[in-house]
């Protein structure tokens, strides 16, 4: 058995990109907009990990909803809020409700730029 290569974070914002641009092209639309939100989404957690785990070792092994708490102790109160609220958004647009429109595009790649931004606040740099 083989194991699959680590998950870097400028693999999944490319993934997301790919989703966006419409791969695969047999998926629905807002199957890809929502994949592309689950991308999003792991690439900043990734990099939240990163930040916490450089900074303050151990953090990064509590949980999600703690470590957007606890970010604002290794980044600026400004990043760590702005962290929160796309982590949230991207939450609720990576999930299926029967009774809620998925995201749109404008929407994702709002929230892809978004993403850029804060992968770059946190310092994540190529090859981390």
């Amino acid at each position: 058995m083989t194991t699959a290569p680590p998950v870097s974070v400028e693999g999944l914002l490319l993934t997301a990109d790919r989703l966006l641009d419409g791969e695969p092209a047999d998926a629905t639309t807002a199957g890809r907009y929502r994949g592309a939100c689950l991308a999003l989404r792991t690439a900043l957690e990734l990099c939240v990990d990163r930040a916490l785990e450089g900074a303050k070792p151990g953090l990064s092994r509590t949980t999600g909803r703690a470590k957007l708490l606890l970010l604002h102790s290794v980044a600026s109160a400004e990043t760590a809020r702005r962290a929160k609220a796309l982590w949230s958004q991207l939450s609720l647009g990576c999930h299926y409700h029967l009774y809620e429109l998925g995201p749109t595009y404008d929407q994702v790649r709002a929230w892809r730029v978004g993403a850029d931004e804060l992968v770059r606040a946190l310092g994540h740099r190529s090859g981390h």
